[in-house]
């Protein structure tokens, strides 16, 4: 019997044990992915696309899949209402059927571009209407100034991601006001005020301004661009992502963050020049910390507006730690 006992006794030893080394382990550190895009142009030849029944981002949906969450700048206004802006060159309306090809494949979109406002605010409202019904996430603008510049906070894997949304490039006279739906603009002063407003009231974790800034064509960030993102990630923001320029810019590592100036198109046609068809897909790997990898991965868009995964092309890889970016070995998916 006193064997009995002392076996009993060292098997409870044993759990106690292993309870406490399981208590001493530490958790590991939850993480998201998050996939971005640049210009979304669901109008035009991408629009005969969906109306035919096809997906114009077919090619890059086990990419998207990936991620926890999927963003990307919705470059038109969705809607049957309003009437185009008479002295815009390009304007944009794509129809309420192409929906459904965002929330198959994107979980947030930013309205803060100079396109969303092309068919006047009452289109743009109804766009809200539209994406309400649709159940698709959007930011950078609202029904009114203060939902303009609210965070979108997504929850995954315990962690509260804030994305932000900014336009800079004119007209302004697509901005929200007190009283009607627009975009949010980027005065300095209140897109630090925003960034310190999503850790404070939002709680979040992580915070990425989405913006629309630079000029078109241009290769590299202007000076303009390099100011606003270094006061962004002064004013806490985690990463910057941007758009607009219709060619992919320039990436940089300022004090540890990233910095991606603009992701090029994504679904657009209408361009000849090469530089003007190749976009990126950029995939973020974050924790508690803040970005701890990033990848882009290269889009060739055809004639059609369509992007194709471009496996040929080196893409651009940062791990937390590195001094800067390098050309990818391959485009493997993650």
């Amino acid at each position: 019997m006193k064997r009995i006992h002392n076996q009993g006794l060292l098997a409870a030893l044993c759990l106690i044990s292993s309870a406490v080394a399981m208590a001493e382990t530490p958790k590991p550190e939850p993480t998201v992915s998050i996939a971005f895009v640049g210009d979304v142009m669901l109008d035009e030849t991408p629009g005969k696309t969906v109306k035919r029944g096809g997906d114009p981002i077919r090619f890059f949906a086990p990419l998207l899949d990936a991620a926890d969450i999927r963003v990307g700048n919705l470059e038109c206004v969705v809607a049957t209402k309003g009437t185009p802006e008479p002295d815009k060159p390009y304007t944009f309306r794509a129809h309420p059927r192409t929906l459904k090809i965002l929330q198959r494949h994107f979980d947030a979109v930013s309205l803060a571009n100079n396109h969303s406002g092309d068919y006047g605010p009452v289109a743009f409202g109804e766009m809200l209407d539209l994406l309400d019904g649709q159940k698709i996430s959007y930011f950078g603008g609202g029904r009114n100034l203060a939902q303009a510049h609210a965070p979108l906070v997504i929850e995954r894997n315990g962690l509260r991601i804030a994305l932000l949304g900014y336009n800079e490039f004119f007209p302004r006279s697509f901005e929200a006001d007190f009283d009607k739906p627009g975009i949010a603009w980027s005065e300095d002063e209140q897109v630090r005020l925003d960034i310190q407003t999503a850790r404070t009231l939002y709680h979040a974790d992580l915070v990425i301004p989405v913006m629309h800034w630079g000029w078109e064509h241009e290769r590299m960030a202007s000076a303009r661009q390099l100011q606003l993102a270094r006061l962004m990630i002064d004013a806490g923001a985690d990463a910057v992502v941007g758009g607009h320029p219709h060619v992919t810019q320039n990436v940089e590592q300022y004090q540890g963050k990233p910095i991606i100036y603009s992701l090029g198109n994504f679904v657009f046609d209408g361009f000849s020049d090469k530089e003007n068809n190749i976009g990126w897909l950029l995939r973020l790997e974050a924790d508690r910390k803040g970005v701890r990898a990033w990848r882009t991965f290269v889009a060739h868009i055809d004639h059609d507006g369509t992007p194709h995964l471009d496996s040929e092309s080196s893409g651009l890889c940062w791990d937390r730690g590195q001094e800067r970016a390098v050309d990818c070995i391959n485009h493997s998916q993650p």
